[in-house]
């Protein structure tokens, strides 16, 4: 009888659960999630049905999160990025948990992070413009809980974005 692993539902595998192959297809699903099987297949060098097998085990082992569009900003009247950092009055759980639940509905927030050194958060929003950024700065940043200090930095041109993860060969 062979032993194999039991997974909690929603638990994450360790890279080390995959191999060469499955990396190859990561790498071509991180570049291009909307290739047909049978040419993702044919980039890693497997049969149509070996490769959807590895896709799904990798869904499965959580390696894949999901498979989204990704959006031209300026097209859709988000092409400002400002990075903002917040310093909380009270480093309290009750007032982490405040600011997380009110930062989650800002419009625009793409992304909130807790950080260590001069803020307690960086946030990424997404706005049409200078002006809509004034508008949502006074209409909801300065009213985010247990706030005591906001920085904004407008983004003036954007050298690298990208949403490829390095991966081990």
């Amino acid at each position: 009888m062979s032993a194999t692993k039991v997974r909690a539902k929603n638990a994450i595998a360790e890279p080390a659960d995959i191999d060469r192959t499955d990396r190859a297809i990561l790498r071509q699903l991180q570049r291009d999630a909307s290739l047909s099987n049978v040419a993702l297949a044919a980039k890693v060098h497997l049969s149509p049905p070996a490769c959807l097998r590895r896709v799904e085990r990798l869904k499965r082992l959580g390696f894949i999160d999901g498979v989204v569009a990704r959006l031209n900003p300026q097209a859709v009247g988000a092409g400002m990025l400002v990075m903002i950092g917040v310093v909380l009055d009270r480093s309290t759980p009750e007032s982490f948990a405040a600011f997380e639940k009110a930062a989650a509905r800002i419009s625009g927030c793409m992304e909130c992070h807790v950080v260590t050194g001069e803020f307690d958060y960086f946030m990424l929003i997404r706005t049409q413009n200078g002006e809509s950024f004034n508008r949502l700065h006074a209409e909801q940043l300065l009213y985010l809980p247990g706030v005591r200090q906001v920085r904004s930095f407008m983004v003036l041109r954007s050298v690298l974005s990208t949403t490829e993860l390095p991966l081990a060969v």
